[in-house]
């Protein structure tokens, strides 16, 4: 709970100044650098990560840090308040607030070129997904065919029924640890396949929509991330800021060679 504490903090304070979004008016970010600004409408169905970056910029928290991360053809990752004052010789991306954000993960809001979605740490050290509290990156992707799609949807699911396994395992375990009792794991597998059976039957598997596919043929993107990521904003302005920044010339830890600071404001 006390790691969540400064979300909590930021969420009544959003709540208590009116400012909820009950209208539907999605709020609008500008992402300023050197080589052009980057418009961003953040989601409202991704409320806890969309008020913290709020919060934030408010705070000018992103005043003068670095795209810190960027690879060609995938993302430009920045957000790291290490990277305000990291000499030539480092390489920023462990740092953050001091706090993560739950995950926020919808099938509909998904990697698309533009997307803006939160860093976190892997699967084996965190299992939940939830993200960093600063640390976000915006993808430039690239081009898939309907086959590469269908093969990538395949992994993908293959993917969330492990984690849907390890979670379940997880639980069950610590049912009959809570009990004092020693973990009858043939019938926790039992229940794993009940509970696999039911839960994939009512079509819950991860699929690519027809949207979601017109966008990866013709705008590109990054779907191997979608169902692992929050994505909680997408680039309405500025896509020729994100192809120039992830062209730029990078060290063998993807750090840029010269540096490109950022600046964030909301303008709506």
């Amino acid at each position: 709970m006390l790691k969540y504490l400064p979300l909590l903090l930021i969420c009544v304070s959003y709540a208590c100044s009116g400012t909820t979004n009950d209208d539907g008016d999605k709020r609008i970010v500008r992402v300023e650098t050197v080589y052009g600004n980057m418009d961003i409408m953040l989601f409202n169905e991704t409320p806890l990560h969309r008020d913290n970056f709020i919060k934030l910029i408010e705070d000018g928290f992103y005043e003068d840090l670095l795209f810190h991360r960027v690879i060609d053809n995938f993302m430009i990752q920045g957000g790291d308040p290490v990277s305000r004052n990291a000499t030539g010789d480092t390489q920023p991306g462990s740092g953050g607030p001091g706090y993560t954000i739950p995950a926020e993960i919808h099938d509909h809001l998904y990697h698309r070129k533009g997307a803006l979605a939160a860093a976190r740490l892997g699967d084996n050290v965190n299992p939940d997904r939830e993200s960093s509290g600063s640390q976000f990156y915006i993808v430039h992707g690239s081009l898939f065919t309907d086959q590469q799609l269908d093969e990538m949807e395949q992994r993908i699911q293959a993917m969330e029924e492990h984690e849907f396994t390890s979670r379940n395992f997880r639980r069950l375990e610590k049912e009959y640890l809570d009990r004092d009792e020693v973990p009858d794991y043939a019938a926790i597998a039992s229940r794993i396949e009940e509970l696999g059976n039911e839960y994939y039957s009512s079509g819950n598997h991860f699929k690519f929509s027809d949207e979601m596919r017109e966008s990866y043929t013709t705008v590109g993107g990054a779907p191997h991330l979608d169902g692992s990521y929050t994505v909680f904003g997408q680039v309405i302005e500025g896509f020729e800021v994100i192809d120039k920044i992830a062209s730029v010339e990078t060290n063998s830890a993807a750090r840029p060679r010269e540096d490109i600071k950022m600046n964030i404001r909301v303008i709506r």
